[in-house]
């Protein structure tokens, strides 16, 4: 992996793999739902939907996807919380071909008007299948409920009375105070020229302006006991996430972290799918993890579960987490949890599109980057103890929180479980 910096700030990662078969540009911007204000909420999203429908050099959005198919290329992009981004694979010896796309698409927008309107209701329908899909849905109810209403507990789709009120100037000004050098992150992975592409990539990019970077609103924490979001749907099935407040992306303790979520929750033998799944049969999905950002973090457990085993199945999942704070993890299950963390991690970068978020993920957040052996050996360096740490630290009943979606009414009787 080599980290170039051009002269405008801008960050260039190179990972390439000479016996690959494919390679994957990706265009990383700090921009996302927590660099909002209120009144343009979603606009991140909306621009990267924009960008497809039409550039300088491609005024429509059929010449870009037409361009894109005879190429055979997979293209597409993605927004977050805090960063955006623009994609796209192609087989080795014609990534200059969808570079030029790539850059074009980030670079020169055109927001022609008419399209705007047209994908207004577009974005609308998005948000319209996500109410639709509690599965997602409940995810963004839970940050809602954890950090309320500022930056981090927004909807990254936005609300649709404000969606409907995003003219084209919105987007020109919030593009060219966020879509600038320094907060911009190029990535090339897999099989391609090394000289070819940095001379293009300089060529293209160099010109995007020099400003300084907007720091987004620091997210504020507030809890002092264990807050419940009931959002009342008919459904076949109740959908649940049960957090707690964790850490930043910075912290040390991450590592530790990662074990505690994979053995919670993170394949077939972890405690929670036994428990949950195989012992009670009571949910098909049931799974925790973590999720860390610049200035906040979680721990994460979701699961889908029959409605008349809700009872049972938030007490196995406290009883669960309860038991990593009391009883340190067997040096055994220590070893399973990692080998099963280490062999999904490697795995995962098997493809050139995931060695590109791999490496881009890290520095468009932190600023830098740790090479995969030494994930590896951070998460082999964790301790039984470490984790049992982590678990005390976060296991806290003034950092406990849950959202649930299904026909459940009775929220005092489950305020009532919602303890460790």
């Amino acid at each position: 992996m080599k980290k170039i910096i051009l002269k405008n700030g801008l960050r260039l990662i190179l990972a390439p793999e000479k016996s690959g078969t494919t390679a994957t540009v990706l265009v990383l911007v700090e921009a996302g739902s927590e660099y909002e204000t209120k009144k343009q909420n979603g606009i991140s999203h909306f621009l990267e939907h924009l960008v497809f429908k039409g550039t300088t050099k491609r005024p429509t959005a059929a010449i870009i996807a037409s361009e894109l198919d005879s190429l055979g290329a997979i293209c597409n992009a993605f927004t977050g919380q805090e960063y955006t981004g623009y994609w796209a694979k192609i087989q080795s010896g014609k990534v200059k071909n969808v570079l030029d796309i790539v850059s074009d698409l980030y670079l020169n927008p055109i927001f022609n008007a008419e399209e705007i309107d047209k994908e207004r209701g577009v974005i609308i329908e998005e948000i319209n299948l996500h109410e639709d899909m509690p599965m997602r849905r409940i995810q963004d109810l839970f940050t809602q409920l954890m950090y309320g209403d500022q930056p981090a507990g927004w909807d990254v789709g936005g609300e649709k009375n404000i969606i409907r009120t995003l003219q084209r100037d919105d987007f020109v000004v919030y593009r060219a105070k966020h879509y600038i050098a320094p907060a911009t992150n190029v990535v090339i992975a897999g099989n391609f020229h090394e000289a070819e592409v940095v001379k293009m990539i300089k060529d293209t990019f160099g010109h995007l302006p020099r400003k300084k970077k907007v720091i987004k609103t620091k997210t504020k924490e507030a809890q002092k006991k264990p807050q419940l979001l009931l959002k009342h749907k008919e459904s076949d099935q109740t959908h649940l996430v049960l957090g707690v407040r964790a850490f930043d992306t910075f912290d040390s303790r991450r590592w530790a972290l990662q074990v505690l979520a994979n053995h919670l929750g993170g394949g077939m033998s972890s405690r929670l799918f036994q428990r949950v799944r195989e012992e009670l049969g009571a949910a098909y999905y049931v799974r925790a993890g973590a999720d860390l950002s610049l200035d906040h973090g979680y721990l994460g457990i979701s699961a889908g579960v029959d409605h008349k085993k809700m009872d049972d199945v938030l007490k196995a999942i406290l009883e669960e987490c309860i038991k990593l704070k009391t009883q340190p993890i067997s040096l055994a299950d220590l070893k399973k949890t990692k080998d099963h963390l280490i062999g999904n991690f490697l795995i995962s970068l098997d493809t050139s599109d995931e060695v590109a978020n791999f490496y881009g993920g890290q520095e468009i957040m932190t600023g830098k980057v740790t090479e995969p052996r030494k994930v590896i050996k951070k998460i082999q360096a964790v301790t039984a103890k470490e984790v049992q740490d982590v678990a005390k630290f976060i296991f806290q009943n003034k950092k406990l929180n849950m959202t649930i979606i299904g026909p459940l009414k009775d929220k005092a009787h489950l305020e009532k479980l919602l303890r460790f």
